[in-house]
């Protein structure tokens, strides 16, 4: 279901199934604040507008996702003389890559592979076996950005049958690790892991399989299936055409090849900011999102993850991907801050910013009508009387810091100073608790008690937190001056 704007009507109109009053079925979910103002829409859809026209797109659509349902379609242009509705194939590009790096994290969540292993070791006959998984997923390998041969988006893939044919004499452009350099063999080479550890079944199908029906993206193919975009050229000085051919790219494929609608790639973004345990767990989509190599310029506005695409648009902090085919564009960003994604589609190999349209797409969602947060709730179940007198004040030497209690026996400790490190804690089954984010992802948290079994101090990675600043009697490294605190 979407709410569609085309090209002739300036308010939206539901195509999903109507309730008996004729309300479309999104307005029930109102509560929840999914429902768009009639002057966000409107907003939305002349942007969309102003970049088909100035972009000359044959065709464009666009989607809004909030809270997880689509809440705004529209669209512009034609599409077998029709304006484009939510059921509408477009080619997706490199938005392949994130159904491509989900069956990989799967694969890393099921026990069948490490991020840190080395691709050589599912792969026998890859002439890069060093790479690992994961600078494969975030384009760290340092391959070669594109295949040996002529312009693999635009020829047959039978052109490279075998994997070896993928790459010259020099598979590596750069040293592994050290920087991001795009490469869509490195792709194909995931591609054939998926492949190899799901006893050799297709990746379309463990894809179909395992992903897409689950999430009921019936419509994302591997070939294009009517209704169907056409793709085109545009000429740079004159208003004409050119049809773009649409190979099937073979073992380049999982760089590129899918086809996807509107409607599709709502239900992959509401998965890409909330996960579902069907596929891959919320926090396994949220570690995708992490930056995975260091920025290229001073202060980064662009990165990447394990899979995803990061940019920073006017303060907001993006995940997803671009696409682009000849004869098709294509982008997905997510706002997981706000609950929000965008999905922008064309059918023409240059022209239209479309990154920046979705971007700034979900600036005028973000702007118009920002998030009303979740209402606050009390913990539920029984409280735990030994966490509860946990919380409160702690001391790092003498900067004070707050531990709180979250749900689940999460721990919070944040800087009280406006100076300090901060980072939310997860509970394990040995009674401590592991980092969740900022410099303390990933280390460990004790209670340490004394011999009478009180509670002594809290022990963070060696850092020494203790009820008062730096208490005499306190177990703090290098002991307190004995005259302690003076004027």
């Amino acid at each position: 279901m979407t709410i569609t704007q085309s090209a002739e009507s300036p308010e939206p109109v539901a195509d999903g199934p109507r309730p008996v009053d004729g309300e479309p079925v999104w307005a029930e979910t109102s509560a929840a604040f999914t429902e768009l103002l009639p002057q966000t829409r409107r907003a939305l859809l002349r942007r969309l507008a102003v970049g088909q026209a100035e972009g000359r797109a044959p065709s464009m659509v666009g989607a809004v996702v909030r809270e997880g349902r689509p809440v705004w379609m529209g669209s512009r242009g034609s599409v077998e003389g029709a304006a484009p509705h939510g059921d509408v194939q477009y080619r997706i590009g490199s938005l392949t890559k994130t159904l491509i790096a989900v069956l990989v994290m799967r694969l890393r969540d099921e026990g069948l592979l490490r991020l840190d292993d080395p691709v050589g070791k599912h792969l026998k006959s890859t002439p890069v076996p060093e790479a690992t998984i994961a600078q494969l997923l975030s384009h760290s390998s340092g391959l070669t950005a594109e295949p040996r041969g002529p312009w693999w988006e635009r020829t047959a893939g039978e052109l490279r049958p075998e994997p070896a044919d993928l790459f010259d004499d020099r598979p590596q452009r750069l040293a592994a690790g050290r920087r991001h350099h795009y490469s869509n063999p490195g792709y194909a080479l995931l591609g054939a892991v998926v492949e190899r550890l799901r006893g050799g079944t297709p990746w379309y199908e463990v894809l179909r399989d395992e992903v897409l029906q689950p999430l009921g993206m019936a419509r994302t193919t591997l070939d294009p299936q009517a209704p169907h975009a056409n793709g085109w050229a545009v000429h740079p000085w004159a208003d004409a055409l050119l049809p773009e051919p649409a190979h099937d790219t073979g073992l380049m494929a999982p760089a590129g090849q899918l086809w996807s609608t509107p409607d599709d790639l709502c239900r992959w973004g509401a998965f890409l900011l909330r996960g579902d345990d069907r596929v891959l767990s919320a926090s396994t989509v949220a570690e995708m999102r992490t930056p995975a190599v260091p920025p290229e310029e001073n202060g980064w506005d662009a990165g990447y993850g394990l899979g995803l695409q990061l940019v920073r648009r006017g303060g907001r902090r993006l995940a997803g991907h671009t696409g682009s085919m000849p004869g098709f564009l294509a982008t997905l960003w997510t706002d997981p801050e706000e609950d929000v994604a965008v999905i922008v589609l064309a059918n023409c190999t240059s022209g239209p910013a479309v990154p920046t349209i979705a971007s700034e797409l979900a600036g005028i969602v973000t702007a118009h009508e920002p998030r009303i947060p979740e209402p606050w709730r009390p913990l539920s179940g029984p409280l735990d009387p030994e966490l509860l007198a946990l919380t409160g004040p702690w001391y790092w030497g003498a900067n004070p810091h707050a531990l709180r209690l979250r749900a689940d026996r999460e721990l919070e400790l944040a800087p009280l100073s406006g100076a300090g490190r901060g980072s939310r804690f997860r509970a394990e089954d040995d009674g401590t608790w592991t980092g969740l984010d900022g410099y303390y992802a990933g280390e460990t948290l004790r209670v340490v008690r004394d011999e009478q079994g009180a509670v002594s101090h809290l022990d963070l990675g060696t850092f020494v937190f203790t009820r008062g600043p730096y208490e005499p009697s306190g177990p703090v490294p290098g002991g307190v001056d004995p005259e302690g605190w003076r004027v």
